[in-house]
């Protein structure tokens, strides 16, 4: 019994004395940190209120520190993640590009609907690769957001501490304050990883339709407020406008000055030179200063009137039109018939009054510093204008049409055009040519068929016929043609030849007669209408739509 109780009590002194040590560690833990405030308060150097804080603001700093850390780092693998979805994309649109190559050979019938599932598919790539683009910088957008994030904590959780500076529990709670938002926005960044990579899965296994459902139902909002939602406002989303009616009412009004030029003065010769900005520079000018102002941010994916009158302008602030006059004495030939069949060419001196119009215009670059566009906003406006885009803009200007209708609504939207800019330009020619044949090929390349091979580029009429005939896709001019068809005439001054002269966009066939669209029918784009197998048709190209 005395034993046992000799052991118990060693155990209860022992016991007490590791008790006294912690006691005293503790004792002298707070008297040298009552030391060291008391004998910075005796110097006049910090009050023990100003070391209080002074230690909530290390806390805090650290803080941001580590939060602003995290952010770059996961923004970093968000744009990553972003790299390889998109090289992904492209890969896939190389492999229907090989499909569309294999259709060609399986008959023409076969060619013709493969073709048109293959235009689909592209349309889809597209629209996902642009989607995936938007995508990444979006998560770029969020990183930067979440860091301002942690930041604007960071700055709360100093408020709070300079408010409770006295008590340093106060401090503790501002500190666990930043570390939850921290903690937040790091899982908003994962999360959004996530959704890239499921969808790069999504895509690598081929599931399109299930990657399309996810894109229209998860981001066709985050698309339609940036400046890419220019791509969807090919339709009228309820507001009684369209895009097609609101660029058809300005090129209208760019005619109305154009002929008002033409009557401020009498002239006996025109001459037109320059040319005005095409639609796709104007439309991603609009999109990005609309969708990017700081002041008033627009969606651009729908046109009502107010964003109508930003267009307007914009479209004006990037045209001008100007005009001079010159007088000129020259000699001028006229030919007449002596009435017994003979022709009789007469010189004569003649001082005529020229009028000369110049149309010049403003690039996106110009238009981008004259707004004070942010390298962002730049960055945006390259995108927009990129090669790879360019079929896309075809759906803004003139709307998705099936089989030939596509050719014929980019004609529709250039009557009244004067001169043949930008045809003949586009085409390579540095000075005007007859332009018939450009102005063919240049609507054909508005709607990607040019780079499909289903129409080819020309400028020699000749060279379309033997290129439809050589591929069996030709009909003769007795035939009845269908909206979409080239047409070509044969009207050789002294008999016909059997060659083209002229070439043209068959519009619409009804009550016998042929109306086409046709460019350079006296220097203008104008409809005309033929009966069916008139002699001067010399025949159709039939392209595979």
């Amino acid at each position: 019994m005395k034993d046992i109780k000799t052991k118990e009590s060693k155990r209860d002194i022992k016991t007490l004395d590791r008790t006294a040590g912690l006691a005293k560690v503790t004792r002298n833990a707070t008297v040298r940190t009552k030391d060291q405030v008391q004998n910075l308060s005796d110097d006049g150097q910090i009050t023990p209120d100003e070391y209080a804080e002074d230690k909530i603001n290390y806390m805090s700093e650290r803080a941001v520190e580590d939060t602003g850390k995290a952010t770059r780092k996961t923004a970093k693998k968000t744009y990553d993640s972003g790299k390889r979805l998109y090289k992904e994309i492209r890969r896939t649109r190389k492999e229907a590009d090989s499909i569309k190559q294999t259709a060609k050979s399986t008959g023409k019938a076969t060619t013709k609907t493969l073709q048109k599932s293959i235009k689909t598919g592209q349309r889809t790539v597209k629209s996902a690769q642009q989607t995936a683009k938007t995508t990444v910088k979006t998560a770029e957008k969020t990183a930067k957001a979440a860091k301002k994030t942690a930041e604007a904590s960071a700055k709360a959780a100093k408020m709070a501490a300079q408010a409770a500076r006295q008590a340093a529990q106060a401090a503790q709670a501002a500190y666990k304050a930043a570390v939850v938002t921290a903690k937040a926005v790091a899982a908003a960044v994962k999360a959004a990883i996530a959704g890239i990579k499921a969808l790069a899965a999504a895509i690598a296994a081929g599931g399109w339709v299930a990657v399309v459902i996810i894109i229209v139902i998860c981001l066709v909002a985050l698309i339609a407020g940036s400046c890419f939602g220019i791509f969807l406002s090919g339709d009228d989303a309820g507001t009684g406008l369209t895009m097609q009616q609101v660029i058809s009412d300005i090129n209208a009004e760019y005619e109305v000055k154009i002929n008002e030029t033409k009557g401020t003065v009498a002239y006996d010769v025109l001459e037109m030179s320059g040319t005005r900005a095409v639609w796709p520079d104007v439309l991603s000018v609009y999109a990005v200063k609309t969708a990017g102002d700081p002041n008033n941010p627009q969606e651009v994916a729908t046109i009502d009137e107010s964003k109508r009158q930003i267009l307007k302008e914009i479209f004006w602030a990037m045209n001008e039109i100007s005009f001079s006059t010159a007088t000129k004495t020259e000699n001028v030939v006229t030919e007449t018939d002596d009435g017994n069949g003979n022709i009789v060419e007469t010189t004569e001196s003649m001082t005529r009054t020229y009028l000369y119009i110049r149309v010049s215009h403003k690039s996106p670059d110009e238009m981008a510093a004259h707004y004070g566009f942010t390298d962002a906003q730049k960055e945006q406006l390259r995108e927009l204008l990129s090669e790879e885009n360019k079929n896309m803009w075809s759906g803004v200007l003139y709307g998705y049409k099936s089989g030939g209708e596509d050719i014929v609504s980019v004609a529709l939207s250039q009557l009244g055009n004067e001169g043949g800019q930008p045809y003949w330009s586009w085409y390579g020619f540095n000075s005007r040519v007859e332009w018939c044949a450009c102005f063919v090929s240049w609507c054909a390349d508005q709607c990607g068929y040019i780079d499909a091979g289903v129409i080819p580029k020309y400028a020699g009429c000749t060279t379309a016929v033997n290129w439809f005939k050589e591929r069996g896709q030709w009909l003769e001019g007795s035939a009845e043609p269908s909206p979409g068809m080239i047409i070509f005439y044969d009207w050789a001054k002294n008999g016909l030849d059997g060659q083209a002269d002229h070439t043209a966009i068959v519009w619409k066939v009804e009550n016998g007669y042929v109306n086409t669209i046709e460019g350079n029918w006296d220097d203008q784009c104008q409809t005309s209408c033929r009966p069916i197998g008139e002699y001067q048709i010399l025949g159709y190209g039939v392209p595979l739509y």
